[in-house]
């Protein structure tokens, strides 16, 4: 009891007094593991379960475009509009057909835009 607690509180801690691009990384890892997850339970015929965890990678990407400026990111703010709108469109699809398979197409995409924010976050830490 005691050490779920104090996980608890580490865990809230931790995202309260994360920087933006630490919340990124938040967001993207949970991705990749939500998908993760929307994929076993679909192979475990959880439908319920699947649609949950589908549905919250979905909402971290609308999350993700909202806060995409594409303004300011010109043509590769744009790109990268069009791969987050892709990976919806597909989890969409994965979730409506409960399909491991789609699920298998678009988890690598879900797995490079975390690598992708990873290798960011890392390189501006190196220039600060």
């Amino acid at each position: 009891m005691y050490s779920q607690n104090a996980y608890n509180v580490y865990k809230s801690n931790s995202v309260n007094y994360a920087s933006k691009e630490q919340l990124l990384l938040m967001l993207v890892d949970g991705a990749v593991k939500f998908s993760k997850i929307g994929r076993q339970a679909i192979i475990d015929n959880d439908i319920k379960r699947a649609h949950e965890n589908i549905i919250k990678t979905e909402n971290i990407f609308y999350e993700l475009m909202a806060s995409l400026d594409i303004s300011k990111a010109s043509n590769w703010g744009k790109q990268l509009m069009s791969l987050y709108d892709f990976i919806v469109r597909r989890l969409m699809d994965a979730n409506m057909k409960k399909d491991e398979k789609i699920m298998d197409e678009v988890i690598p995409f879900i797995e490079n835009v975390r690598d992708m924010w990873s290798e960011a976050y890392k390189i501006s830490k190196k220039n600060k």
